[in-house]
């Protein structure tokens, strides 16, 4: 099983860091739109226990092309960057794999859209990630962590603070201090 290993940076823009990723020789991999769909039992099971259940509807930006993915994330992991096992696998129909995390006892408790930009560098995934009312960050994801430290190094974030909370804690978290029923994040009609 593959164990994502991470390190998340807010960033004020993402034009430094897009030249900085075409000076050290990085290739673009692609621009997507997508909308993460996250599962749990009503009794938060899943959250209790620091895992995660995920449906990505991604929308390649080029030809507008779709892919569904499941993913399962487990606990975290103790040490200095964001690590946790992840399984993942490509479904067909998203409609369908809602009804079946239905069954068996996955009920919806938040969905939020995200723009992202692909890029790959060595041995690591850097993704340019845009949220609704959280704004814009740098994943860099390897193979281990002194490799994603390199990474970092050499984007020159070493003073950026590392983010181990997720986008859903962020997000489950703005819409709380707000007051906001909804469970569901997405960006403005006009943006």
């Amino acid at each position: 099983m593959a164990v994502e290993i991470e390190a998340k940076m807010k960033v004020a823009n993402f034009d430094e860091i897009r030249a900085k990723l075409t000076s050290v020789g990085a290739t673009k991999t692609g621009e997507y739109f997508e909308i993460n769909t996250f599962f749990d039992t009503k009794d938060r099971s899943m959250l209790a226990a620091d895992q995660g259940l995920r449906l990505r509807v991604k929308r390649n930006d080029a030809d507008n092309t779709e892919t569904y993915v499941c993913t399962y994330k487990g606990p975290r992991q103790h040490g200095k960057l964001k690590s946790r096992e992840e399984i993942e696998m490509s479904v067909v129909n998203p409609k369908d794999t809602v009804a079946f995390f239905a069954a068996l006892g996955y009920e919806h408790v938040l969905t939020f859209e995200k723009r992202r930009h692909s890029w790959k560098f060595q041995r690591c995934f850097i993704e340019l990630d845009e949220l609704p009312h959280l704004g814009v960050y740098i994943e860099i994801e390897g193979p281990d962590e002194t490799t994603v430290f390199r990474i970092r190094e050499a984007l020159g974030l070493n003073n950026a603070p590392i983010i181990k909370t997720s986008y859903t804690a962020m997000l489950m978290n703005y819409l709380q201090e707000r007051g906001r029923p909804d469970r569901s994040v997405m960006f403005p009609m006009d943006a």
